[in-house]
């Protein structure tokens, strides 16, 4: 929109083709096609078939791919909440504890997701706090790396927030709690939708930590697809991934829906 010749328009598109189907479509592309071959000997894919989908939804990546979901919505609702409560926290701080409670909650972000894996093992790993094993040290896990980004997001929301609105209902006699129910969390809503499926989105991709940490009954889709590759699966290792793919994309569909919705209100 900011370019308004023809000729310029068409150099914008020229660039946006020429950077993003070398880097992004590709990549793509291709663990799409393998998820439909059965041999890749030569430039192209041969013997076409759909059975890897069959192993992709059912069994064991059906389980998968269910324990994902499970493990990426509670690691997404818990860190909006701590999120968005530390973030709402932050906005009453002076410059110095806001920094302090930034670096807080960027930290997980600024080290090797192992590293996180590691801490939380050995953190909880001994009595009292004893989730080694469980399915709650994999939720855990994602729940510190993902909440680094809700906690922006939503901080970076509550910068943009116009006053006017609570000073408004201060002064008509509103409790701070009302001012929050009914004003402030409502104007953040597309901050939230978003924040939500963006911690989404990292959960559903998420390996490193949860290669370190998980159970035998609770194996994420990400693990599935590093067993079916390493074991030499490729072809099925990649319908899996598409089926991942797939999954997080209508998520995320119906989150940027609800976020349009609340953008509109």
């Amino acid at each position: 929109m900011l370019v308004h010749s023809r000729t310029g328009k068409w150099a914008a598109w020229s660039v946006f083709f020429v950077l993003f189907v070398p880097l992004f479509a590709v990549p793509l592309l291709v663990i799409l096609a393998a998820s439909f071959t059965t041999n890749w000997s030569g430039a192209f894919p041969s013997g076409p078939t759909t059975g890897h989908y069959a192993a992709a939804t059912g069994g064991d990546s059906l389980q998968a791919l269910t324990t994902s979901l499970i493990t990426a919505v509670s690691a997404s609702l818990l860190a909006l909440t701590i999120g968005t409560w530390a973030a709402l926290a932050a906005a009453s701080l002076r410059r110095r504890g806001r920094r302090l409670l930034d670096a807080l909650f960027m930290l997980p972000v600024a080290v090797p997701s192992v590293v996180v894996g590691l801490a939380v093992l050995v953190a909880f790993s001994r009595p009292p706090m004893l989730l080694n094993g469980t399915r709650w040290i994999v939720i855990l896990a994602h729940t510190i790396l993902v909440t680094a980004f809700a906690y922006t997001s939503v901080s970076a929301a509550i910068v943009r927030l116009d006053p006017m609105y609570e000073q408004a209902a201060a002064s008509l006699g509103a409790r701070p709690s009302y001012v929050l129910w009914r004003i402030r969390l409502p104007l953040l809503l597309p901050a939230l939708t978003a924040a939500a499926g963006l911690c989404f989105a990292l959960s559903m991709g998420e390996l490193s930590a949860t290669m370190m940490l998980y159970p035998p009954d609770w194996t994420p889709l990400p693990v599935q697809i590093f067993a079916a590759t390493d074991r030499g699966s490729l072809f099925t290792g990649a319908a899996v991934a598409v089926v991942l793919m797939g999954t997080t994309l209508l998520v995320l569909l119906g989150v940027a829906r609800i976020r349009t919705r609340a953008s509109f209100r």
